[in-house]
C-alpha cells in the first residue's frame, strides 16, 4: 500500500506543472485505495482553458468520472495539495469522494476545515473524511514561490 506522501508528491508534481503553465499551482489526484492505483489526475487550469471551474479539483473528478463512466466516485480518495474551495468541496460531495487528503490549509479560501467547512453542513451530500497537512510544507512552498515571483513582475 502506497503511503499518503506518496500520492501528495505526486500532487506536487502536477502543481508544479501548472505553475510552469503560469497557473496557480494547485495538483489534485483520484486514487481507489484498493487497487492502490491513480485513476486520474490534474493542475490548475482556468486561465489556459478560460474555465473558471478548472481547479485541479474538478478536472480530475471530471476525468476519474468520465474514465470509470459513472459520476459517482464512491470510495475513492481525492488528493489534492491545497484545502479545497467550496465550489470543490461541492463536488467532491456530490461525487461521493470517500476520503480528501491534502497538503496547505488556505485559511482564506478554503471551505474544509476553515471558512464554510462544507463537509460540516446540511447541505453536504456526502461527507467524505479528512486527512490535512501532508506534505503541507512542500505544498506551501509552492505556492508562496509562485506568488513572490508574480509580485516581482
Amino acid at each position: 500500500m502506497k503511503s499518503d506522501e506518496h500520492y501528495m508528491r505526486q500532487c506536487i508534481a502536477q502543481a508544479q506543472a501548472a505553475s510552469a503553465r503560469g497557473e496557480v499551482p494547485v495538483g489534485a489526484l483520484i486514487v481507489d485505495p484498493v487497487r492502490g492505483e491513480v485513476v486520474a489526475s490534474a493542475g490548475n487550469a482556468p486561465i489556459g482553458i478560460c474555465d473558471p471551474t478548472a481547479h485541479a479539483e474538478i478536472l480530475a473528478l471530471r476525468d476519474a468520472a468520465y474514465k470509470l463512466d459513472n459520476y459517482r466516485l464512491t470510495g475513492l480518495d481525492l488528493y489534492v495539495t491545497l484545502e479545497p474551495c467550496t465550489m470543490c468541496a461541492g463536488a467532491i460531495s456530490h461525487a461521493r469522494i470517500g476520503r480528501v487528503v491534502y497538503g496547505a490549509s488556505d485559511t482564506k479560501g478554503g471551505a474544509v476545515e476553515h471558512g464554510v467547512r462544507f463537509f460540516e453542513t446540511a447541505a453536504c451530500h456526502s461527507k467524505p473524511t479528512v486527512k490535512s497537512g501532508v506534505l503541507a510544507d512542500e505544498c506551501g512552498q509552492l505556492l508562496k514561490n509562485f506568488f513572490k515571483s508574480r509580485r516581482r513582475k
